[in-house]
Protein backbone atom coordinates (compact mmCIF):
# COMPACT_ATOMS: atom_id res chain seq x y z
CA UNK A 1 0.00 0.00 0.00
CA UNK A 2 1.28 3.48 -0.81
CA UNK A 3 2.53 5.42 2.20
CA UNK A 4 2.80 2.31 4.37
CA UNK A 5 6.03 2.28 6.39
CA UNK A 6 7.95 -0.87 7.23
CA UNK A 7 7.70 -1.89 10.88
CA UNK A 8 9.74 -4.42 12.83
CA UNK A 9 9.65 -5.78 16.38
CA UNK A 10 12.90 -6.17 18.25
CA UNK A 11 14.79 -5.98 21.54
CA UNK A 12 16.93 -3.02 22.62
CA UNK A 13 20.50 -4.27 23.11
CA UNK A 14 22.29 -0.94 23.66
CA UNK A 15 21.21 2.41 25.12
CA UNK A 16 24.62 4.07 25.49
CA UNK A 17 24.07 6.73 22.82
CA UNK A 18 21.93 9.81 23.30
CA UNK A 19 18.58 9.58 21.49
CA UNK A 20 19.72 6.39 19.71
CA UNK A 21 19.09 2.73 20.52
CA UNK A 22 20.52 -0.40 18.93
CA UNK A 23 17.66 -2.83 18.29
CA UNK A 24 18.20 -6.53 17.55
CA UNK A 25 15.74 -7.89 14.96
CA UNK A 26 15.47 -11.67 14.66
CA UNK A 27 13.99 -13.39 11.64
CA UNK A 28 13.13 -17.10 11.60
CA UNK A 29 12.61 -18.89 8.30
CA UNK A 30 12.86 -22.33 6.74
CA UNK A 31 15.68 -23.05 4.30
CA UNK A 32 14.24 -23.50 0.79
CA UNK A 33 16.19 -26.67 -0.03
CA UNK A 34 17.10 -28.28 3.30
CA UNK A 35 13.92 -27.34 5.22
CA UNK A 36 15.98 -26.53 8.31
CA UNK A 37 14.80 -23.67 10.54
CA UNK A 38 17.29 -20.80 10.38
CA UNK A 39 17.48 -17.75 12.64
CA UNK A 40 19.04 -14.60 11.21
CA UNK A 41 19.53 -11.42 13.22
CA UNK A 42 20.22 -7.79 12.39
CA UNK A 43 21.24 -4.87 14.58
CA UNK A 44 19.54 -1.63 13.54
CA UNK A 45 20.04 1.84 14.98
CA UNK A 46 16.75 3.50 15.89
CA UNK A 47 15.94 7.06 16.99
CA UNK A 48 14.44 7.50 20.48
CA UNK A 49 13.71 11.19 21.01
CA UNK A 50 12.76 10.93 24.70
CA UNK A 51 15.45 8.37 25.69
CA UNK A 52 12.54 6.32 27.06
CA UNK A 53 13.64 2.77 26.18
CA UNK A 54 16.21 0.72 28.10
CA UNK A 55 18.20 -2.44 27.41
CA UNK A 56 15.92 -5.48 27.28
CA UNK A 57 12.74 -3.61 26.25
CA UNK A 58 10.71 -5.04 23.35
CA UNK A 59 9.99 -2.22 20.91
CA UNK A 60 8.20 -1.57 17.64
CA UNK A 61 10.34 0.40 15.20
CA UNK A 62 9.31 1.97 11.91
CA UNK A 63 11.24 3.11 8.88
CA UNK A 64 11.81 6.84 8.46
CA UNK A 65 13.96 9.19 6.41
CA UNK A 66 17.72 8.95 7.03
CA UNK A 67 18.50 10.72 10.32
CA UNK A 68 22.25 10.06 10.17
CA UNK A 69 24.73 7.87 8.31
CA UNK A 70 23.40 4.60 9.78
CA UNK A 71 20.10 5.60 11.40
CA UNK A 72 16.89 5.39 9.35
CA UNK A 73 14.49 3.81 11.87
CA UNK A 74 12.65 5.29 14.85
CA UNK A 75 11.00 3.73 17.87
CA UNK A 76 7.22 3.98 17.50
CA UNK A 77 6.28 2.35 20.82
CA UNK A 78 7.60 0.27 23.69
CA UNK A 79 5.72 -3.04 23.66
CA UNK A 80 7.03 -4.41 26.97
CA UNK A 81 9.55 -3.33 29.57
CA UNK A 82 12.57 -5.37 30.63
CA UNK A 83 11.94 -7.29 33.83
Amino acid sequence: MKGERKTRKGVVVSDRMQKTRVVLIERVYRHPRYQRVITRSKRLKAHDEANASRVGDRVLIEETRPLSKEKCWRIREILSRAS
